[in-house]
């Protein structure tokens, strides 16, 4: 069983009614206000310090959100430009793709035409050469819808890019000179692209 000591009680007691005291002393001289103002002023002073790292942080965060949007941007941007040059190429490659039999298919027609304009003197009503007229047009259409198109060469300003010049002749119209004035073997484009130049003879 447990006592209490009676003089403690009563020290106790004395220390609380002298807290109670200087608490009234306290509220009855207005210095509780100044401690509230000390307080608030403390407050704020907490608060404007603590306002810059609030501040600081926001900066550092829209610096990093910026960031990030760039990085996106740019990601974005650069997957595009992959997207497009792919395409471009795959487009490039389709239009291309066949090129190569097609341009093997060349001397066919110059057979073709050669035979052809050789048996102009035989009759028309030839079934022979009625044959090869339709064999020859057939094998042509099906490479114009490939892609295949016949250049036109004479008359026409003679240019490196398309033609070869084979030799030069001397011309008395002076409108004709620079031009090409016979094609000895057709020029042809595959898709906007030259496939086989022509072999032309170009007037001086």
């Amino acid at each position: 069983m447990s006592f209490k000591n009676p003089f403690t009680s009563k020290k106790e007691k004395m220390n609380k009614d002298q807290e109670s005291v200087t608490n009234e002393d306290l509220n009855t001289k207005g210095y509780s206000s100044q401690v509230a103002d000390e307080l608030k002023l403390q407050s704020e002073v907490e608060a404007s310090e603590q306002r810059p790292l609030e501040e600081n942080q926001m900066e550092k965060l829209s610096a990093e959100l910026a960031e990030m949007k760039n990085q996106h941007m740019r990601l974005y941007a650069d997957f595009d430009n992959f997207r497009k040059r792919s395409l471009k190429e795959r487009t490039e490659y389709l239009k291309g793709a066949g090129s190569d039999v097609v341009y093997d298919l060349l001397p066919v027609l110059d057979d073709f035409e050669r035979a052809i304009k050789a048996s102009s003197a035989i009759n028309e009503k030839d079934p022979l050469k009625e044959g090869v007229v339709l064999v020859y047009h057939k094998l042509k259409n099906i490479l114009e819808q490939k892609g295949l198109k016949a250049m036109t060469s004479i008359g026409t300003e003679f240019d490196v890019d398309v033609h070869e010049a084979v030799t030069n002749v001397d011309v008395t119209d002076e409108a004709m000179k620079g031009k090409v004035v016979d094609e000895l073997e057709k020029g042809y484009w595959f898709n906007d692209k030259v496939i086989r130049h022509a072999k032309v003879v170009v007037g001086s």
